[in-house]
């Protein structure tokens, strides 16, 4: 077992959930943070007590300051907050930027910059020398993802740029900060934008010939978070089958 207490965003589902598994298998306390699906948080709430785990799990919206602070009092309960997984997001439907509603837009980016820096925010408050951030980017920033979800593509490059700035201002406090961008990975995500079958038509293209799992965006975070990463700050990790 290990003294650190993890928050996690977006934790009770996919890659979120992934993370979840592999931290508190790690000996991670960990704060869940979900924003609909109770039912999902309480199923993996008790499969991590089954295992011999410990977490909570917090109902909120990233966006909101109340809710963030309840997250992390809540995370405090199982003792002094170490580190943080940004990984809350959102992409819309799939489509050219010219018909996305602005709604849509707008929300994106809420939650994929405006709630990381939230989130952010909060942790550089509490860690102490020795924690660690790890925002989940995508290969979207880099790639554009024309046709799809510019919008989106646009938001995660905007968490690239925020995990260096974050990086070079807390690293003289001993915290590091990190960000891992996953391809195309096996979650629920594509069937919610709208292509079910996208994970195999895009895994097809890339040099290793597969859309990835969430148990590997998983390692890559436990990996940044813990004690082999000691001197990594102000990378991000792509995790991207070649992409």
């Amino acid at each position: 077992m290990t003294d650190q207490v993890t928050v996690v965003t977006g934790g009770s589902r996919g890659i979120g959930a992934a993370i979840v598994r592999r931290l508190t298998a790690e000996g991670h306390a960990v704060a869940i943070g979900y924003a609909s699906d109770q039912a999902a948080a309480e199923r993996l709430r008790a499969e991590v007590g089954e295992a011999g785990g410990r977490c909570v799990t917090v109902q909120g919206d990233t966006t909101v300051e109340g809710d963030v602070a309840r997250l992390f009092e809540a995370a405090a309960t199982l003792g002094p907050v170490t580190g943080l997984v940004n990984n809350a997001g959102i992409t819309g439907k799939l489509g050219a930027l010219a018909g996305q509603p602005v709604a849509d837009i707008r929300r994106v980016i809420e939650v994929n910059v405006f709630g990381y820096l939230l989130c952010s925010q909060y942790a550089a408050r509490v860690l102490p020398a020795g924690g660690a951030i790890v925002n989940i980017s995508s290969a979207a920033a880099t790639l554009g993802s024309p046709g799809e979800y510019v919008h989106y593509a646009a938001s995660k490059a905007a968490v690239d740029a925020m995990t260096i700035g974050l990086s070079k201002e807390l690293g003289p406090a001993g915290i590091r900060v990190n960000a891992v961008a996953p391809g195309t990975i096996y979650t629920d995500m594509h069937a919610a934008m709208g292509d079910p079958a996208r994970p195999d038509r895009i895994g097809a293209t890339t040099p290793l010939g597969r859309s990835g799992q969430p148990e590997e965006i998983a390692g890559a975070v436990a990996w940044l978070l813990g004690p082999d990463a000691s001197y990594t700050t102000g990378t991000v990790l792509r995790v991207a089958g070649g992409r």
